[in-house]
């Protein structure tokens, strides 16, 4: 946080920080958590100690508090004001408008425009950048056999960055067309595994030669699609977290969504799917949750694919990709597995499956790596990350900007010796 240049003689009527304080109902850290999110302004005052703020400003922020409900009076927990996903009451909304419903009835691709335009394009499509692909190609395939799928996503962003030269426009026409390239990038950019594969132009069809062996099923490209759709944006998770901070800070498209497949790759978060699948790996060839689930807890582990911070009940993701999969009868041994550890855990607990269980009964079900779900994840979640790059970069610059609450030793201290060396 950073006080402004002395006010003008004419500056209007300006509060301290107590005053500011009392007008909102919060505590005086709290004015100063409100200064580092942007939502007010603090400037130091001419013969008097601290910071005041504009009694307009504070009076509007008060407004707003008591009309939207005022966020948290904790400094330590971060609010942000955004348009694009509501989460509530065990449903979730993209800009408004119910995100289950979007995705059945819209492709990944349209439900993406939805969230960056506010408006639908039917059979929108993206299509990489020869450059941008060839670069990221390049780097790909630079890299060590054994690589992880995040570690290709993540040097393919940043190979592709390199070959766009408007990568510094932040500009909302700019950075939609570097979106539009960038996504099909991460997708095309992978090994596929046929050669024969014949490859096509929508996401899940690009997605799919790289995450199964098996023939194409237009049935489940279906559900891979609408899998994409879904996982587009859950409001401010981790990894949306840090796109929007590199986006404060004004880092390009390609650098924001860099931040976020770096914190997408942790077992609590993108990678969750891929633990979800090799235990229902798992339940099939031992044909019964209840020894599987006895290991993961004398392990020490929470069973994967169930429960989730923000849904009391059932994940509406993973509500609707169960649906979806009931219709294809290969999936149903992996519905069956997926069914008995959400039973067997319930004896005990009231703990409902998410949409990591969901996506490893798609992913086991058709062959797929253990940590096909995290490209999936990965690569639908760009959109989401776009969408709000965008929503940042309107915002004023470096207001992601918290306040760190120091606890360790009171200065001044002394200096420290260096190791062995007694003091004089």
């Amino acid at each position: 946080m950073r006080d402004q240049e002395p006010a003008p003689a004419q500056a209007t009527r300006r509060l301290s920080t107590q005053e500011t304080a009392e007008l909102l109902g919060v505590k005086p850290e709290t004015v100063y958590a409100y200064v580092s999110r942007g939502q007010l302004t603090s400037r130091r005052g001419q013969g008097r100690r601290g910071s005041t703020f504009d009694a307009a400003e504070v009076e509007a922020l008060a407004r707003r508090n008591r009309r939207d409900g005022a966020p948290s009076s904790s400094p330590d927990e971060l609010s942000v004001r955004t348009r694009i996903t509501l989460i509530d009451a065990d449903r979730y909304f993209f800009r408004g408008v119910d995100a289950v419903e979007l995705a059945a009835r819209h492709s990944y691709e349209e439900v993406a425009e939805w969230l960056w335009t506010g408006a639908l394009r039917p059979g929108a499509r993206f299509v990489a950048s020869k450059e941008s692909l060839a670069a990221a190609r390049r780097a790909v395939n630079g890299l060590p056999e054994h690589s992880s799928p995040a570690d290709r996503l993540r040097v393919a962003a940043v190979a592709a960055a390199t070959a766009d030269p408007m990568r510094y426009d932040l500009s909302e026409q700019s950075v939609l067309g570097a979106a539009r390239s960038l996504i099909p990038t991460l997708a095309a950019a992978q090994p596929l595994q046929r050669e024969t594969y014949t490859d096509g132009e929508p996401i899940a069809r690009r997605l799919w030669g790289r995450l199964s062996y098996l023939e194409l099923d237009e049935a489940a490209l279906r559900v891979l699609d609408m899998a994409l759709a879904l996982l587009v944006d859950h409001d401010l998770a981790a990894s949306t977290l840090a796109v929007r901070v590199a986006a404060s800070a004004r880092a390009h498209t390609y650098a924001a969504v860099s931040a976020g497949l770096g914190v997408l790759e942790s077992p609590l978060h993108g990678a969750a799917s891929g633990l979800a699948h090799r235990m229902l790996l798992d339940v099939l060839d031992r044909g019964s949750a209840g020894p599987v689930v006895s290991d993961e807890l004398r392990a020490g582990r929470r069973v994967p694919g169930l429960g989730h911070r923000l849904y009391k009940g059932e994940d509406p993701r993973a509500r609707a990709l169960f649906a979806a999969l009931e219709d294809l009868p290969a999936a149903h041994p992996a519905l069956a597995a997926a069914g008995d550890v959400v039973a067997t855990t319930a004896r005990h607990t009231d703990l409902r499956a998410n949409v990591d269980l969901a996506l490893a009964a798609f992913t086991t079900t058709y062959g797929m790596a253990p940590e096909a779900g995290e490209t999936i994840f990965a690569v639908a979640r760009t959109a989401g990350w776009i969408a709000h790059a965008l929503e940042e970069y309107k915002e004023r610059p470096l207001r992601m900007r918290p306040t760190g609450h120091y606890v360790g030793p009171r200065p001044p201290q002394p200096l420290p010796s260096p190791p062995g060396r007694a003091e004089e």
